[in-house]
């Protein structure tokens, strides 16, 4: 878990020696900003994607229950901190709001350029435009450090089916540590109108098909 440490001229070097050392005996990644650097980088990592889901979610008040039935991962992954305490962000969000309002001043200006493209999606240059788009949103992600705050790296994905049964999941783990394959991360999904969960599995590229092929041949249900 990161820990940012933020002395001003007025910190005592014994204080801050004292937090550094409080945050190694709790397993902490220590990094030192500056105030104002600290806000910005929060404002951009944590209180916009939380503005941004809450915006989203905020569109399926309402929604037919039938429509909400079709939803997958990534409407879940989008909106999953829309869950988040409204108590608490009220708080969060006013005391940096400065920050925040200049990051979302420049989503908004993203948000009409592509309202723009769409409303004439035919247009000379239009799917280029999109295809940017969705290309610096590419970008940006692999950007997000890896696992461990290491550097980013590829991962290849496959899903498994389970019984919506107890035991499953934990059984599927047991027996991927057993074939000698690390998780590198794992989402949990049902399919819709049946009793059957999806359990989503990143493992380095390498570790693929060996996994794959392990998993079948101990009977387990594996879409690539």
């Amino acid at each position: 878990m990161p820990w940012v440490l933020c002395p001003s001229e007025e910190t005592q070097p014994q204080a801050l020696q004292a937090a550094r050392a409080l945050a190694a005996d709790l397993g902490a990644i220590v990094s030192e900003f500056g105030a104002e650097e600290h806000d910005e980088a929060v404002a951009l990592v944590s209180h916009v994607p939380q503005v941004v889901s809450s915006l989203v979610a905020s569109r399926l008040q309402g929604t037919p229950l039938h429509a909400l039935s079709l939803a997958g991962n990534g409407l879940r992954d989008v909106t999953r901190i829309a869950a988040s305490d409204p108590t608490l962000w009220v708080q969060i969000l006013g005391a940096n709001a400065e920050k925040v309002v200049e990051i979302l001043h420049g989503v908004r200006e993203d948000l009409n350029r592509v309202i723009g493209t769409l409303e004439d999606p035919t247009a000379p240059g239009a799917r280029l435009d999109l295809a940017q788009l969705i290309s610096e949103g590419n970008a940006g992600q692999s950007r997000i450090p890896g696992k461990h705050g290491g550097p980013p790296q590829a991962y290849s994905w496959l899903t498994v089916l389970v019984d919506d049964t107890p035991g499953q999941i934990a059984r599927l783990l047991t027996e991927i540590g057993e074939i000698g394959v690390n998780l590198e991360d794992l989402r949990l999904d049902h399919s819709s109108g049946q009793n059957v969960g999806m359990v989503e599995i990143s493992v380095l590229p390498n570790k693929h098909e060996l996994l794959i092929e392990a998993l079948n041949d101990r009977g387990w249900r594996v879409l690539q």
